[in-house]
């Protein structure tokens, strides 16, 4: 049974295909059938350019926990570079907005 979970953002980025570098436009996010790795239901992470050919893409599939790891370092890491960029642009930011890996 198809979960119909999908989430469409922006993306501004770079992503790669064998030896070319293309420029992104959309990320879909989405739980569903796995349809290259050996496991059930996966989530889905699509970086693609709509104004280039459908092999514009770059895919991975994930397992949920894989998935919920890989947020928690996203989360880490946007943390720090908010903290980074406070702090190298003179705003100043809430040292607690940092946690240790």
């Amino acid at each position: 049974m198809c979960t119909s979970i999908i989430e469409i953002a922006r993306a501004e980025g770079m992503a790669k295909r064998g030896d070319e570098w293309f420029p992104l436009s959309q990320a879909v996010v989405a739980y569903d059938h796995a349809r290259h790795a050996p496991l059930g239901d996966v989530i889905t992470l699509d970086f693609i350019n709509t104004g280039l050919d459908p092999g514009a893409r770059a895919g991975i599939e994930l397992s949920l926990e894989t998935a919920k790891e890989l947020r928690a370092a996203l989360d880490r890491a946007i943390a720090a570079a908010d903290f980074e960029e406070a702090e190298v642009r003179g705003k100043g930011a809430a040292p607690r907005l940092v946690r240790a890996a």
